[in-house]
């Protein structure tokens, strides 16, 4: 009986945290002393947090989860560098995650060495602070929140510089970090995100739901869905307009709130780290595993039947409660079928985090939706529908063979995380080479399971769709001593690393590895700027740059004049922990792949995020660097 409690209360969290008047038991402040400082010298800062009783938030280095504390500051080109410390904090077990973190309750200060660059210019300065933090008191947490405060002091020549005095309980956190420098649009293109990803990734999911109706659990809910709405009385062409809408929207409410939920719960830092888990990429893995075992015939998945009849009977009750039901009812029938597509539509979601779950099962259930809504308005075009026979039962066993390759992706991120190096590219690739080659060779009839009888006809499709499979696999078979994939390369593990250990190859290139102070030195000694590439072992698109856009022989060429250093921030070591620190205070981002242009004193020269596939765009960025 706790579970349906349980459901609700989380939905109910959910929905506070989306809709709900947020609680705000916290209040910033500001103070910057002296009131004025000259050219080269230093202020300190003082941003104070007032809790509210019962109300505590997280440390700037507090272990993962909760959601620790970072402190950004506004660029300004009078400010050369920060020096961020904090306060000893209490560190104790926490209710709310199970762990022990690092917490300040009451009333808590952080200390800002402000240093002003000697080039500034005599005037008054607005110094603003951006803290993002998370509140929690002993029952419930808040979603993480970024605030503004700020505050003034003067640049004045004639000014005497004073050092700031900083108490011993205090450590530093964070710095000396050069102030990233307001972009110019001739200096770097910041930020340069295609526009397009969302779009895409909302199309995709969309084809995903429409490639959804045709599964086996799926397509057979066409007849009984459409005699529904035959055996409802005559009514008018509104009010069919209406029924069908609102049957739509029992499947649209059901698989958006889904992903909603998944928004509300983690927040967009949370889906960062879920997305590279270990733990839910192999849950995942494990749940396709399973999906695809029944759909190649092992056993029966379907939801408890009292669950499902009582749900029919209700719908049965008319009105557009009974049609709205009737579409909950289909949307949990389908879920045998549908959840290897929306789990993959989560898992891609997860990188980015933001709306972008909850646009994705948007998409999917418009696209599941939308022939049902038609088949509702006009029932008689069932009649020209393929029935159900051998062809489902054929789909259903080469779906089997796709959600089995789909779950080694999912067990390839386990192992490239977690440093097992057992799925490595060569182990991977001859995985699918089967799997996809034993789905061409069965619907060729040459391998004999459920769906093709020994004596049945060989028909044009079964033979294209067949051949199809069987081209895919041979066409692997490069990738597995060194070839190039294309495409395929963001999703199958890179070539072993053949090199000096901390360095890697790729195509001539020799990357560091999570040697941040290393690579710094190595450019000082080359009096070269270096590369940095916030990557990750389960990146997809990070795969993808590394492997499409880097080898590319003009950027190859670019990328000579760097000292080259990854950056990865999703693995479950300490580098990966200080690489995320590293990259969420000093470029306020935790989003991958992420690409900056450091010079050897850790100036800020220009940044690049996310994917393109432009590669005049990535040019202009990594030039950017001799302009």
């Amino acid at each position: 009986m706790r579970r349906p409690f349980l459901f609700a209360f989380l939905l109910l969290q959910a929905v506070h945290a989306l809709f709900g008047q947020p609680l705000n038991p916290v209040r910033w402040s500001l103070t910057v002393e002296p009131a004025k400082v000259p050219p080269g010298g230093e202020v300190l800062a003082r941003l104070t947090a007032r809790l509210d009783p019962g109300w505590h938030l997280y440390s700037m280095t507090t272990p993962r989860p909760p959601i620790a504390t970072t402190i950004e500051i506004a660029p300004h080109p009078a400010i050369e560098s920060v020096r961020i410390y904090q306060p000893e904090p209490v560190r104790k077990p926490d209710p709310n995650f199970g762990t022990e973190t690092e917490t300040y309750d009451g009333e808590v200060t952080f200390l800002l060495a402000i240093r002003v660059a000697r080039e500034a210019s005599p005037g008054e300065v607005e110094l603003v602070a951006r803290p993002r933090f998370q509140m929690c008191d002993d029952r419930q947490c808040l979603p993480p929140r970024r605030v503004s405060v700020s505050a003034r002091f003067t640049v004045d020549p004639a000014a005497t510089a004073i050092a700031p005095v900083i108490p011993g309980n205090f450590r530093l956190v964070t710095g000396p970090k050069q102030a990233p420098a307001p972009a110019t649009p001739s200096s770097s293109p910041t930020q340069a995100v295609t526009p397009s990803g969302l779009p895409l990734f909302v199309l995709v999911a969309f084809g995903f739901g429409l490639a959804a109706v045709f599964t086996p659990c799926v397509f057979p809910m066409i007849p009984i869905t459409v005699s529904f709405f035959l055996n409802k009385p005559a009514t008018t062409r509104a009010r069919a307009v209406l029924e069908a809408a609102v049957f739509s929207g029992g499947i649209i409410v059901l698989f958006t709130g889904l992903g909603m939920l998944v928004t509300a719960l983690l927040g967009p830092f949370g889906m960062v780290q879920l997305g590279s888990n270990p733990w839910v990429n192999g849950f995942i893995a494990a749940v396709f595993v399973v999906f695809a075992a029944s759909l190649l015939g092992a056993f029966e998945l379907s939801l408890p039947s009292g669950l499902l009849t009582r749900l029919d009977q209700a719908s049965r009750g008319g009105g557009l409660a009974g049609t709205m039901l009737m579409g909950l009812t289909f949307s949990l029938t389908a879920f045998a079928c549908v959840g290897p597509f929306v789990g993959t539509l989560l898992a891609a979601s997860l990188a980015e985090g933001g709306w972008k779950p909850a646009l994705g099962m948007l998409g999917f259930a418009v696209g599941l939706a939308s022939p049902f809504f038609f088949l509702a308005l006009f029932p008689s075009y069932l009649a020209r529908l393929p029935r159900s026979g051998g062809w489902m039962e054929r789909v259903k066993i080469v779906l089997g063979f796709i959600i089995l390759a789909a779950a080694l992706k999912y067990l390839s991120a386990v192992d490239k995380v977690l440093g097992w190096d057992v799925l490595t590219r060569e182990r991977f690739l001859a995985a699918w080479i089967v799997l996809f080659g034993l789905a061409g060779l069965y619907l060729l009839g040459l391998l004999r399971l459920p769906g093709v009888k020994p004596d049945e006809p060989l028909g044009l499709m079964r033979l294209f769709t067949g051949a199809a499979l069987l081209v895919f696999a041979v066409s692997l078979i490069p990738g597995m001593f060194g070839g190039r994939l294309g495409e395929l390369d963001a999703f199958v593990p890179p070539p072993s690393d053949r090199s000096l250990p901390g360095v890697s190859a790729n195509r001539g290139l020799r990357w560091m590895k999570n040697q941040y102070q290393e690579a710094l030195a190595v450019a000082r000694q080359e009096g070269k700027p270096v590369l940095i590439s916030f990557t990750g072992y389960a990146c997809t698109n990070c795969q993808w740059m590394k492997a499409n856009m880097f080898t590319r022989p003009e950027v190859a060429s670019e990328l000579e004049k760097f000292v080259l250093l990854e950056l990865y921030t999703d693995g479950a070591d300490p580098a990966s922990e200080q690489n995320q620190r590293l990259q969420e205070s000093r470029f306020h981002t935790v989003a991958i792949p992420y690409y900056a242009i450091v010079s050897p004193d850790e100036k800020v020269i220009a940044t690049f995020a996310g994917l393109t596939r432009d590669p005049e765009q990535f040019l202009k960025f990594l030039r950017s660097a001799g302009s």
